[in-house]
């Protein structure tokens, strides 16, 4: 497994850049840079399952493993789902199943750092590489809106 980070300053305050990760619509917003279509399913409650999908029944079955508002996000990776079934028990699912995604958003005068981390397997390392940056702008144009 290998851990990849990425961060970006935004000129907004924790609590919009937080709005722009989590609120439904924005969501799939930012994350239409990996797959047209995604979005959630979740409570967002620590210790919540979290469905990330395509829109289409297809995608990655997660939990929160921790959840402090306007602060740190954490998704564990359990298994992925293909056509509204979900897999954590193949072998293909194994070997990555229990892989970590956090955002960690810090204020200072008004504007926020945020920083992801994610470990990933090494076939999707460059696919990350190329198409995370282009979310985390995405996301800073959310949080920087004036809507």
């Amino acid at each position: 497994m290998e851990r990849l980070h990425f961060s970006v300053d935004i000129n907004a305050p924790k609590e919009k850049v937080w709005d722009s990760l989590w609120a439904k619509e924005k969501y799939e917003t930012w994350t239409a840079v990996f797959s047209e279509g995604s979005t959630v399913e979740t409570d967002w409650k620590e210790g919540s399952k979290v469905l990330f999908t395509d829109g289409k029944g297809s995608g990655m079955v997660s939990k929160i493993a921790a959840n402090k508002p306007n602060e740190y996000m954490s998704f564990t990776h359990l298994g992925e789902m293909k056509d509204g079934v979900e897999d954590t028990t193949s072998e293909k699912v194994k070997i990555w199943q229990g892989c970590t995604e956090s955002y960690t958003l810090t204020e200072n005068n008004g504007a926020t750092k945020l920083e992801v981390n994610m470990d990933i397997t090494p076939d999707f390392k460059d696919y990350f590489e190329n198409t995370w940056p282009k979310a985390i702008e995405a996301i800073k144009t959310l949080a920087e809106s004036k809507n």
